[in-house]
């Protein structure tokens, strides 16, 4: 069971922004920016690599869910980015597909 799986089951106590029965939202323990939180499928997909056609509705829904919370939390004017990172080589942390939502500074480019 991942980490994420067990934020899901409660067995991990994290903050909370979101949820419904596609999906969890909570702050990152270690932001990377002011807003840093996550957005992560209640399916378990390892990472974006790994997603079927069948997961297609699903990972729309992650993405409207983080446009939503920017709304809704005021930083979408401003701006924000999303991340998904895959695989080592890519910043993969946790092998549970998520949606990293960071904004409240300028985000540079290239990020790493």
């Amino acid at each position: 069971m991942t980490l994420f799986e067990k934020i899901i089951a409660r067995e991990i106590p994290a903050t909370i922004l979101h949820e419904d029965e596609h999906c969890l939202a909570f702050t990152d323990i270690r932001p990377g920016a002011p807003v840093h939180f996550l957005v992560i499928p209640r399916k378990p997909i390892p990472r974006i690599a790994e997603a079927a056609a069948e997961d297609q509705a699903l990972l729309g829904h992650l993405l409207l869910t983080a446009g939503q919370l920017a709304r809704d939390q005021g930083f979408a004017e401003n701006g924000f980015r999303l991340v998904i990172n895959n695989g080592p080589d890519g910043g993969e942390s946790v092998p549970h597909l998520h949606v990293h939502v960071l904004a409240g500074r300028p985000l540079g480019w290239p990020p790493g």
